[in-house]
Parts: C-alpha cells; sequence; structure tokens
C-alpha cells in the first residue's frame, strides 16, 4: 500500500498529537484488543490483564515505540521494521491477524482521545499507515 504525501503529512501530524501519550494509548489499544478480541491473550498467558497493569503498560510503550520507529521511516518500512519482523514471525509466532486487531483498536482510540482532529482523511491515512505496518510485520511469514 503506497502512502502519498498527504496520507505521511496526515500520519506524522496525527502522532505528533499523540506525543508523550503514545505509551497510554498503546497500552490502551492492548487492553481494548483483548477485551474486544479474547483470543489475542492467548499470546501473552503471563500477563496480568488487569485495568492499568503493568505489563500492559509496559508492552504498550513497546507497541507505541514501534509506531514512533514506523513513523520516522514511512519511507522504507521494511528496513525499519525488520527487527521486528523476524521476532514476530520466527520466535513469536504471532497470528497475522493480530495486527491488523491491534490497528484497528489503536484507531478506535486515537478516535476516542483526538476526536476533533480524527477526520475521515485522517482516518483513512492512518488506517493505511497502520495496514502497511503490518504488512511489513507479516512479510517474513511467507
Amino acid at each position: 500500500m503506497v502512502l502519498s504525501a498527504a496520507d505521511k503529512g496526515n500520519v506524522k501530524t496525527a502522532w505528533d498529537k499523540v506525543g508523550g501519550q503514545a505509551g497510554n494509548y498503546g497500552a490502551e489499544a492492548l487492553e481494548r484488543m483483548f477485551l474486544g478480541f479474547p483470543t489475542t491473550k492467548t499470546y501473552f498467558p503471563h500477563f496480568d490483564m488487569s485495568h492499568d497493569s503493568a505489563q500492559i503498560k509496559g508492552h504498550g510503550k513497546k507497541v507505541a515505540d514501534a509506531l514512533t520507529v514506523a513513523v520516522g521511516h514511512m519511507d522504507d518500512l521494511p528496513s525499519a521494521l525488520s527487527g521486528l519482523s523476524d521476532l514476530h514471525a520466527y520466535k513469536l509466532r504471532v497470528d497475522p491477524v493480530n495486527f491488523k486487531l491491534l490497528g484497528h483498536c489503536l484507531l478506535v482510540t486515537l478516535a476516542c482521545h483526538h476526536p476533533s482532529d480524527f477526520t475521515p482523511a485522517v482516518h483513512a491515512s492512518l488506517d493505511k499507515f497502520l495496514a502497511s505496518v503490518s504488512t511489513v510485520l507479516t512479510s517474513k511469514y511467507r
């Protein structure tokens, strides 16, 4: 999926507005995913799944940090996310559908926290970006 210049601008602007809340939003999106799609919890049997758990917050920060890297390297996502792609494909063997589910939950989280900024154009750009990230993360499964 090719991100246009407008998409890249929308993604960068939206992520800049997330700012220091990225880790919190990542944790909220994970919690939303675990609640809405309980089968995704199978990859985290050791996690405390209670609201505001330190483990979910910690993993939410990892997700947010990876997305921050991706936002900074939108022109070369495969190189920027190569290590994460290897980890998920060869070691963790996460079901690829989970990346799409987490992307959806992140979109919902961002829309809840930034409703006035979450225009249809921004929504579409973020959706394309997250789909691109998902594609890169699952590319080594083939």
